[in-house]
């Protein structure tokens, strides 16, 4: 079955049962509290199992004249209701072995039986339990497809335990906790199904008398060897009458018994749904076992999490419609999107919405909507990949489509694909859609597949500059028009802050963040300086659990203006973003950091957590000579006599016999074609014009000593780049 089957089905039965779904699992978490609390009194005694009929039965008619009934609930509590030798009557637990009175039986409180009540009936009887046995079906049918959505998205059963990608809280403990609860929930649920339908006598034996025996060979009932613990109750003579009998119940079948001879008069075994119905209360309610009963009240609460979560998935992949002011068949630009969760529908919006005011006539749909097109110039496909490697829900169907629908016209095509590289199969829908088109005689790529990263605003904008330029439509580079704005940033303190001058326009600022952050060197700062979506990123360095940036003033720069004129104590909210790709690396034995201008900060911070003494070189570029400059120089003398760095060149382009930090390499370049030879790892931050000029003269390094690429070697993760 198709994956838009079981996400709708998932859906639609979660719909209609989630009032009667919240109202079960709060009442069932009260209960199964409840059921722990029954088993807190010490009314079990010790060694239970191994005491016997004869030796209970025996000590019993010692100490009690006349006794009416014994029996043994799922605690395996015994309670006896007798008369004692004083004539008193008793109706309290005892020890079956000795006689002893050891606590009495309490009713349970009013609240308990009202919540009981409502879990069962919702209070309207007969009419309420069909309402919950249909819901508890549902909860069936809501775990069965929420199953099958699991393996879609792990891609077979064999990865159900594989590790899921956090996209977002409600996604990731969605999935998370669905897979630890499901058991739990479909035993719930089974359970909850069939105690309503026999409650309705569904599955009643319809002649009782078949599973009763009367036999004429001579039975006796084994009072020796018969444990009390399989007893659930036992029914005593009314006198010494021999036609007056015990009658035992026990777990499977009910036996009358001679009271003189032991001699079996009548044996009825219980039918199958009896015991299914037992074992089933056993289950749902966890009567019989406190941990079972403490699992059935986190499963309770996780069904109530995961309401919410599926709605606030349910509301996100909503949160942006489609909004077309043309129809398909009057457009030249027809954009088409493969989205999960609705992130790339909003990148495809923002593209829509520029063209359409620019004149142009635009028509967005998802990719589960091609069709033919009869005046499109251009086809945009923004899809993202769910899984691993599969279409995500809105796009399914495209491949079949896309063999039925043949354009007639020639059409100019570009694809954009939106993953995660934590997943093997990076964007491979995308790659496949983009193979699939090449095939197809009508389409022209007009560009080459172009990729994004985890929702990457900066990552699109190198898409929409060269889209832009060869078509010629003036589309918005800024990445902040693409940046949603997000929620729950978090409240950073400044501690401190170097001032600048006439000569130095680079400072220092150092942030102090909450506990519960965790970042390293090499993450990004994202700050909101006009409090819009507007975003400006800085690469961070780690300097004793706070955060540090250097900052470049700019005349006018939204981002460092906003930082320059903050002072200490001020608070600022922002939020950190894990750069795992740019973290240093932890088993290599030698690494080259290059970096130029600002691009410094995250450096300064791995030198300062290189605790392991990784063999570091770091190369640097700066215009001249300044405080700041003095200070890194400072800091990079101490780091080399802690062995925490092993050398610092710098280069200074405005000074006397200045260089860049090119000429620098280009000077060590057996260092730099052995390091890369070796297995070392060369890491870059600045400006990308300095990528550029700095990865040109290692490609040449390489060619000449190494006889490869750097692109070879950048295949295997040896060039790390950060650059903006």
């Amino acid at each position: 079955m198709t994956l838009s089957f079981w996400r709708y089905s998932h859906l639609t039965l979660a719909v209609f049962s989630a009032v009667f779904l919240i109202l079960a699992s709060v009442t069932g978490t009260i209960l199964a509290v409840d059921a722990i609390q029954q088993k807190i009194p010490a009314h079990k005694v010790e060694n239970f199992e191994d005491i016997t009929l004869a030796k209970s039965l025996t000590t019993l008619r010692k100490s009690y004249p006349e006794i009416t009934e014994l029996s043994i609930d799922h605690n395996q509590f015994v309670t006896l209701q007798a008369i004692d030798n004083d004539g008193n009557d008793v109706n309290g637990y005892i020890n079956p072995a000795t006689g002893k009175i050891i606590g009495t039986p309490t009713k349970k409180s009013d609240f308990i039986n009202w919540i009981t009540a409502l879990h069962r009936s919702l209070f309207l009887h007969e009419t309420g339990r069909i309402f919950i046995g249909i819901n508890s079906f549902l909860l069936v049918l809501i775990a069965v497809s929420g199953f099958a959505l699991v393996i879609n998205r792990q891609r077979g059963l064999r990865n159900f335990f594989s590790k899921i990608i956090k996209e977002y809280f409600a996604q990731y403990y969605h999935v998370l906790l669905g897979r630890l609860a499901l058991i739990p929930i479909l035993i719930i649920a089974l359970s909850g199904t069939y105690l309503s339908m026999e409650r309705f006598h569904l599955f009643e034996n319809k002649n009782p008398t078949e599973n009763r025996e009367t036999t004429s060979t001579k039975k006796t009932f084994d009072l020796k060897n018969t444990p009390l613990s399989e007893i659930t109750k036992i029914e005593f003579p009314f006198s010494d009458d021999p036609e007056d009998y015990y009658i035992f119940e026990l777990k499977d079948r009910k036996i009358e018994v001679n009271q003189y001879s032991n001699e079996i008069i009548s044996e009825e075994l219980f039918p199958a749904s009896v015991l299914l119905a037992d074992l089933s209360l056993d289950l749902h309610t966890g009567r019989a076992n406190s941990i079972w009963a403490f699992i059935l009240g986190l499963a309770s609460l996780n069904i109530l999490f995961f309401i919410y979560s599926g709605f606030a998935m349910t509301l996100k992949r909503r949160a942006s419609r489609i909004k077309n002011k043309f129809k398909a068949e009057e457009s030249q630009y027809i954009l088409l999107v493969g989205s999960e969760n609705g992130s790339s529908l909003r990148f495809a919006n923002a593209i829509l919405k520029q063209l359409n005011d620019q004149g142009k006539k635009a028509h967005l749909a998802q990719l589960n909507n091609y069709t033919t097109y009869p005046k499109a110039e251009h086809l945009l496909i923004f899809t993202s990949t769910y899984g691993l490697g599969d279409a995500p829900s809105n796009a399914g169907k495209f491949v079949s489509l896309l063999e039925k629908n043949n354009q007639e016209q020639q059409i100019n095509y570009s694809v954009i694909g939106f993953g995660s590289q934590s997943y093997p199969d990076f964007c491979g829908y995308a790659k496949e859609i983009d193979s699939l088109l090449q095939t197809k005689n009508w389409a022209n790529r007009f560009l080459e597949l172009q990729t994004v990263n985890d929702k990457s605003a900066e990552e699109f904008v190198n898409w929409v500059k060269l889209w832009g330029t060869k078509t010629e439509i003036p589309l918005t580079t800024t990445p902040s028009l693409y940046n949603h704005i997000p929620k729950g940033l978090e409240q950073l303190m400044v501690l401190e802050k170097t001032s600048v001058s006439a000569n130095e326009q680079t400072f220092l600022l150092t942030l102090r963040a909450g506990i519960r952050s965790k970042f390293t060197s090499g993450d990004l700062l994202a700050i909101y300086p006009a409090n819009d979506n507007r975003e400006r990123l800085y690469s961070i360095a780690n300097n004793n659990g706070n955060i540090q940036l250097a900052v470049k003033l700019h005349p006018s720069g939204l981002g460092s203006e906003f930082l320059n004129n903050l002072e200490a104590g001020k608070t600022i909210k922002a939020r950190i973003i894990n750069n795992h790709a740019f973290h240093f690396p932890k088993k290599v034995s030698r690494v080259a950091l290059i970096s130029n201008g600002t691009g410094i900060a995250p450096f300064l911070g791995m030198l300062a957590q290189n605790k392991k003494k990784t063999e570091i070189h770091l190369y640097s570029g700066f215009r001249q000579k300044t405080e700041i400059t003095a200070l890194y120089e400072k800091f990079a003398s101490e780091m080399m006599q802690k062995q925490q760095l092993k050398r610092f060149e710098i280069a200074y382009s405005r000074e006397e016999n200045h260089h860049y930090v090119m000429d620098l390499i280009q000077m060590d370049a057996d260092f730099f074609a052995n390091l890369l030879k070796e297995n070392g790892i060369i890491m870059i931050c600045g400006a990308l014009a300095m990528q550029f000029d700095v990865e040109k003269v290692l490609n040449t390094i390489c060619l000449a000593k190494n006889n490869t690429t750097l692109a070879e070697y950048k295949s295997k993760g040896q060039i790390l780049t950060d650059c903006y």
